[in-house]
Parts: structure tokens; C-alpha cells; sequence
């Protein structure tokens, strides 16, 4: 009888796989932990408060907050009012990177968030549910003497949520109100060097814009972009798990194909688990080095997507094919209810990847969670992927205790076999159960980690040794569901080794009954493995 690899290997070997693999998910968190520095950097940024007086403001000219080159700065509202400077003529300026730094395409993304400092005065309040009007422009440049070029231009409405600690008397002028940041811009890409925003709050009275906004002081922003040390572990990361998962595959695959049975479900899902996991691993991202690729949040996002959509599936797939009764599982159609909720799901967070991101290709200041509406859409397809993961959580958990109790009832039967065999199937029953605890561990571990990723300080120094927790999250996970992947595909390729042709049925001790009983639903060595063809025959008897 051939079956996969797992039911044909000694506990012995198994137990060296499992140390080695074990040694290199320890690598990969040190890897994270020790080499590679903070996956991201936030970087501070006060706008400068600049002076355009000219008549189209936005066409020809950008103002600098520093350098040879730089605005007329105004040093706070006070002096504009002193000086009849309208509110039309300020322009908040901020340069990206500080000074005497520049960006690099090793930052991979920025991400930034605005925060407004203002001031409450009785004559100017905070009315509730104020919206700002921003009139904002991002461009670029390679070196400080070149001349701007636009990347965007947009006109944004964000929604202030601000709260004011003290009464609101004329002894509490000129306090600031507590106000939540506001999303401002993301780029997926960090292809030049310089970056200059001009920020405008253009104030039209008959139209209602910037009007009950209050005293504004000053406009903070927050930069935030990947570390070029932590990009270049990730790149290498990528690049030696790719050849790694790629040969593992095509191993697994030709395996399968020299068989003279065509593949059953389990080792088809087994084997696209597999190219999703090669599709992520492909580094692509080199090439962001050199071009200008935008997307490439957006493409990572999809690619991980449909991996998940694969890893869930898998598990569904996984627990059916050993759910040990008469129902024909061998095909996907058979597991409609349980794979549909996944691609419902899968499905609205693409939407709603499009409708953020999508969007953001084009115009980066974007935000759905800016308008009624949009927020609305996106709760909307959230909450429906989130009732879609209940749902398959839902029927993941009944199947894993399906199996769990049909392999506890089938055991009842291994005492009238022999010694040899009864040993032989309680390993197998064995070895599933610890995949199912194994995957189990590993999805465990993700939620852990993440949540200790979040509520530590970034990094734990023990001595002169200091780790970084976020790195070692990502460079951990990432490389456990590599060696997850890796291992499903080595341990259920068919196994070469056929039980009843190196040793006879004497050295096994198997009578004449309980062969027949054995091999009664096997039509050939190349069949289904040995637990699956156990379990339909006990479910026909």
C-alpha cells in the first residue's frame, strides 16, 4: 500500500524534520529580531507658514519653508492680521525629507497623517461637525536646484473630531482643543528624493468652506516610511525562500504526476496553497528600486490575499477529506458552503482595497473615510467579510471536532487488529492529529505575536543585546508559514514505499480475514492514502 510520505516515515524521521524546521523558524525570528533594524520610522514635520500673494496661486510657483529659495514666512496669525494678509494667502509649506537628509526608494512607502493645532476664541469657535477644505499639492525633485515637478493636486474635505477640556469662557482663549489625527496622503512608492507640500485652506464665507473651523495655529504632519535596513532583509528574505518553495513544489508535483492515478482534491489544493505562497514570495520589489511603481501597496494587498483565501480553503479541504463517512469529497463543489463565506469575503475586501487604494494611485490625498458615504461602503464591506470569517470559523471549528471525534470512535476497531498493524494505524491517526494541532499552533502564534507586536515599545534590551519585536514578528511569520507551507508539501507527496511488498504478511502478523478486511476498498498501490482509505472503509462496514 503507498500512501503519502507522513503516514510512510518512521517517528523518528519525523522528529528530525520537525528539528529542523524548528531551527529554521528560530532563524527567522533572530533574523527579524537581531540583523534588521524597526520596520518603520516616524518622522515629525511642522509646516512653515509661507506668503503668496500672487493672483493664480497654484500654477507656477512653489513656496520653499528653507533654503536658498525659500518663502516669505509668516511667524503666527498675528502678524498676518497686523500685516492685512488674508487667510488666501497662506500657504502651509513642508519639505520632505529635513534638511541636509534625502529619501530613498528603500523606504518603499510614506504614509502620512495630519494634526491641526487650534486654538479655541470666543469670537471664532469650533462648531460641531466642522469639515475643513484643504487645497493641497505634492511634487517632486532628484536634486535641490532642479526646478518642481507636480505629482498631484487635489482639493480634500476631512471631518474634525476635537474636544475642549475646560469651559469655554474668555479665561480659556487661546487654549488648544484636543482633536484626533486626520489621514492626509499615502504613496506607495519613494522614488525621488525631495518632496514639497503646499497646503492652502482657501475660506469662502457665501459658500460656507473653512467656515467655523476656528483659530487655526499651526498644521503638524507625520511622516511615516519603511526603514531601508529593514527592506534589505526582506528583499534577502524573499529572495532565498522564493528557490526554496519553487523546488519544494515542483518536487511535490512530479511526485504526483508519476502516478498512474490522476490527483485527488487534497494534493490539487495541496500544490495551489503552494504557487500562492511562491506568488507572494517572488520579489518583485527589487525592481521598485528602479521604477517608479506605485501600486506596489496596492499588489502586495492582493497577493496576500489570495493566499489567505488558499490557506483558509485548505483547511476546510483538509478536514473533509478525513472526516471519515460515506459522502464523495473529492471535489470543491462539495464544498460550496464552506468555501463560499471565503470568497464573499475575499471578494468585499478586494472592493474595499480598490475603492482606498485603487483610488489612491491617482490622486494620493484620498481617503474613503472621509464622506458619509464612503465610510458607510466601507463599513458595509467590512462587516460583511467579517460575518463571512465568522461563518467559516464557524464551520472550520464543527469540522475539526467532526474529525477529532470520528478518529476517536474509529479506534475502537484497532484492538481486533494485529499488534503491527494496529501500531501502524494508531501512528497515522497520530501524525494527523499533531498537523491539526501543529496548524492550529501556527495560526495561534500569528494572533500572538500581532498582539504583542502592538503593546510592546517596538524593541526588548536584554544587556547590550536589543530586539526588535515588530521586525522579528514580520520576519518570523512570514518564514512559519513558508516552512508550513514547505512541510505539507513534503509530507503528503506520495511515498514510494509500499507496504506488503518489502515485508510479507507473516512478518506482519496479519491474518487472512484481516488482509482481505484491509484491502477491500484499495484499487491499486497508487489509491488514496492509507487514513482516508481506512476511514471510508469503515464507514461502508
Amino acid at each position: 500500500m503507498a500512501g503519502a510520505i507522513i503516514e510512510n516515515m518512521s517517528t523518528k524521521k519525523l522528529c528530525i524534520v520537525g528539528g529542523i524546521l524548528l531551527v529554521f523558524q528560530v532563524i527567522a525570528f533572530l533574523v527579524g529580531g537581531l540583523i534588521a533594524p524597526s520596520p518603520t520610522t516616524a518622522v515629525p514635520y511642522m509646516s512653515v507658514k509661507c506668503i503668496d500673494v500672487r493672483k493664480n496661486h497654484h500654477k507656477t510657483k512653489w513656496l520653499m519653508p528653507w533654503g536658498p529659495n525659500h518663502c516669505e514666512k509668516l511667524k503666527d496669525f498675528d502678524e498676518a492680521v497686523s500685516r492685512q494678509i488674508e487667510a488666501n494667502d497662506i500657504v502651509f509649506a513642508v519639505h520632505i525629507p529635513l534638511p541636509s537628509k534625502e529619501m530613498s526608494p528603500w523606504f518603499q512607502f510614506m504614509l502620512f497623517i495630519m494634526q491641526l493645532d487650534i486654538a479655541f476664541k470666543m469670537d471664532n469657535d469650533l462648531k460641531e461637525n466642522a469639515e475643513i477644505t484643504l487645497d493641497v499639492s505634492l511634487a517632486y525633485r532628484d536634486d535641490m536646484f532642479d526646478d518642481w515637478k507636480e505629482i498631484a493636486h487635489a482639493i480634500e474635505i476631512r471631518k474634525l473630531k476635537c474636544t475642549f477640556g475646560s469651559p469655554k469662557t474668555l479665561e480659556s482663549e487661546g487654549r488648544h482643543y484636543d482633536c484626533d489625527f486626520l489621514p492626509f496622503m499615502e504613496i506607495g512608492s519613494v522614488a525621488h528624493k525631495y518632496y514639497l507640500l503646499n497646503i492652502r485652506l482657501p475660506v469662502n464665507e457665501r459658500k460656507g468652506i473653512n467656515v467655523g473651523i476656528g483659530e487655526i495655529k499651526d498644521i503638524r504632519l507625520v511622516g511615516i516610511h519603511q526603514n531601508g535596513g529593514f527592506t534589505k532583509v526582506w528583499f534577502a528574505m524573499k529572495t532565498f525562500l522564493t528557490p526554496s518553495i519553487l523546488i519544494i513544489m515542483i518536487w511535490y508535483w512530479r511526485r504526483i504526476t508519476l502516478m498512474t492515478r490522476a490527483p485527488v482534491l487534497l494534493e490539487k489544493v495541496i500544490f495551489a496553497l503552494g504557487i500562492s505562497m511562491t506568488f507572494i514570495n517572488i520579489p518583485v520589489e527589487w525592481f521598485s528600486i528602479g521604477f517608479d511603481w506605485t501600486w506596489m501597496l496596492l499588489f502586495g494587498d492582493i497577493r496576500q490575499g489570495i493566499f489567505y483565501a488558499m490557506l483558509l480553503s485548505f483547511w476546510i479541504i483538509f478536514c473533509g477529506e478525513h472526516m471519515m463517512d460515506q459522502n464523495e469529497r473529492n471535489r470543491l463543489s462539495g464544498y460550496w458552503k464552506q468555501v463560499g463565506p471565503i470568497a464573499v469575503g475575499s471578494f468585499c475586501l478586494f472592493i474595499f482595497d480598490m475603492c482606498e487604494r485603487g483610488v489612491q494611485l491617482k490622486n494620493p490625498f484620498y481617503s474613503i473615510w472621509t464622506t458619509e458615504v464612503g465610510t458607510e461602503l466601507a463599513m458595509a464591506f467590512i462587516i460583511v467579510a467579517g460575518i463571512c470569517l465568522c461563518l467559516y470559523f464557524l464551520f472550520l471549528c464543527f469540522m475539526v471536532f467532526q474529525v477529532f471525534r470520528n478518529i476517536s470512535g474509529k479506534q475502537s476497531s484497532l484492538p481486533a487488529m494485529s499488534k503491527a498493524r494496529r501500531l501502524h494505524y494508531e501512528g497515522l491517526i497520530f501524525r494527523f492529529k499533531f498537523l491539526m494541532l501543529i496548524t492550529l499552533a501556527c495560526a495561534a502564534m500569528t494572533v500572538i505575536f500581532f498582539i504583542v507586536s502592538q503593546v510592546t515599545e517596538g524593541h526588548w534590551k536584554w544587556g547590550d543585546i536589543t530586539i526588535q519585536v515588530n521586525s522579528a514578528f514580520f520576519t518570523g511569520i512570514y518564514g512559519m508559514w513558508n516552512l508550513y507551507v514547505f512541510a505539507l508539501m513534503f509530507l503528503y507527496a506520495p511515498s514510494h514505499k509500499n507496504y506488503g511488498e518489502d515485508q510479507s504478511n507473516g512478518d506482519l502478523g496479519v491474518n487472512s480475514g484481516e488482509e482481505l478486511q484491509l484491502t477491500t476498498t484499495i484499487t491499486h498501490v497508487d489509491g488514496p492514502t492509507e487514513v482516508y482509505k481506512l476511514a471510508r472503509k469503515e464507514a461502508q462496514e
